[in-house]
């Protein structure tokens, strides 16, 4: 990739989102298989050059964020990985096998199960990595990654998962408790936060949204235009048939109580409002189930009656089955994205959702699934009625499994990899002509 002008870097003018387009199949049209993309041509030198350089938060486990970088890893063989902490073997073997570069963080202690406390390090910890050697930097990010200092002749393109919840407008959902001096030093940390993190937006050249709702969030926070690029989802693998070996068979399912159960896939954290479908279902006498972990755990186990049963961590098999056994799925918190509803329609499941974030993106009402408003500022108990109606609704609408797994298949890996290669491309030949431009430009004494 040719070298950068220090010159400001084209941005474009609007987000797009390419997974709405009129040309989606329709439940009669085979879901065909697409060519293997392929990298921009000077993407690909700076690739053989060994130019080209992956930034992610920290690699602690395999969510949905490292999936995404997988996807993007798969891309770009070979190339590093700079990452504030790494837990060898808890990702995949295709991100365990890049070469790993981790912060000073690393050596801190007690960091492997308490990183989350050395948040005032991080910002420091990620502007210390030299990318000196590189002109084309991707990052992945939902707290600091996007923060990092890329050299004057470097691009930095940033799909942002999402601007730190807890320092921007979640604060007061993941730390309630406003009182107290741990309170305000907490307010003081969190403040100074977002102060580097808005200042630091600027270090990236382009940013890629995984929804609407996080281009309009980038907007709001960073005064950045963003275009939307859905995450991958493994549609074949959830379109497939359970195994006989998961530690979830068809007989753990069958033994639901006749009308099905409710499924709620998620970690288990203050947003996801998990406790209103607990209620909702109990009051309705559903069965729920939920696949997670997270801080919120014990607090469910307190609130969850006879009928909500909390499997926390499962295997891919496992998940694919409860997938396919379930009646409904649940999503009862705003989400950015939302993997998990791909993932439900991909198995022929509809979903129940609150009608507000990355949602909207994905599910069209009344055809993949039912989605609730209640009416703003409204109470707890206003909600746990909507979302009862909700579920109501969608037993009374005979979904069509082809659709919704149609509809599953705009999300794919591979269309993913497309788009990212498709925004690199357009990124690249802006940049082209932006230098050869400044190339003509006579010199300022």
């Amino acid at each position: 990739m040719a070298a950068r002008s220090q010159s400001n870097s084209p941005v474009p003018t609007s987000a797009t989102l390419p997974v709405l387009s009129a040309t989606q199949p329709t439940p009669t049209q085979p879901v065909t298989t697409l060519p293997a993309p392929t990298l921009p041509a000077t993407v690909a030198e700076s690739l053989a050059a060994g130019r080209v350089a992956l930034v992610h938060d920290w690699l602690t486990g395999m969510r949905g964020g490292e999936k995404v970088l997988e996807a993007i890893a798969n891309l770009f063989p070979g190339a590093p990985i700079y990452t504030l902490i790494h837990i060898p073997g808890s990702v995949s073997e295709a991100l365990e096998s890049h070469p790993i570069h981790t912060s000073y963080l690393q050596r801190a202690p007690g960091i492997r199960r308490h990183y989350r406390h050395y948040l005032p390090l991080f910002p420091s910890a990620i502007e210390d990595f030299d990318f000196g050697a590189y002109d084309l930097i991707l990052s992945t990010s939902h707290c600091v990654a996007k923060g990092v200092i890329p050299p004057p002749d470097a691009y930095h393109v940033c799909y942002c998962h999402t601007p730190m919840r807890y320092a921007w407008d979640q604060e007061h959902t993941y730390f309630p408790r406003r009182r107290g001096l741990v309170a305000r030093l907490r307010q003081l940390v969190l403040s100074n936060l977002r102060a580097w993190d808005a200042a630091a937006s600027p270090r990236v050249d382009h940013f890629l949204a995984n929804s609407r709702f996080v281009a309009r969030r980038i907007a709001r926070y960073y005064s950045r235009q963003a275009t939307v690029v859905a995450p991958p989802v493994d549609i074949n693998f959830f379109r497939g048939e359970g195994s006989p070996q998961s530690d979830i068979t068809q007989s753990d399912i069958t033994q639901s109580d006749d009308q099905g159960y409710c499924l709620i896939v998620t970690a288990l954290a203050p947003y996801k409002r998990i406790e209103l479908a607990i209620e909702a279902c109990e009051r309705l006498g559903r069965e729920l189930w939920v696949v997670g972990t997270g801080p919120e755990r014990q607090r469910l186990e307190r609130l969850a009656g006879p009928r909500t049963r909390l499997l926390g961590r499962v295997d891919g098999e496992a998940l694919r089955s409860l997938f396919q056994g379930a009646d409904i799925f649940l999503q009862p918190g705003i989400e950015d994205f939302g993997i998990a509803p791909v993932e439900a329609l991909a198995c022929g499941t509809p979903v129940v959702a609150l009608g507000h974030g990355g949602v909207l993106d994905i599910v069209e009402d009344g055809l993949h699934g039912v989605l609730y408003r209640p009416p703003s500022g409204a109470d707890r108990a206003t909600e746990i009625n909507a979302l009862c109606a909700a579920i109501d609704k969608s037993r009374q609408i005979g979904f069509n499994k082809l659709e919704l797994q149609a509809r599953a298949s705009e999300f794919s890996s591979q269309r993913f990899a497309e788009r990212y290669l498709s925004q690199l491309t357009q990124r690249s030949a802006e940049l082209d002509r932006t230098l050869d431009t400044n190339s003509r430009s006579p010199a300022i004494p």
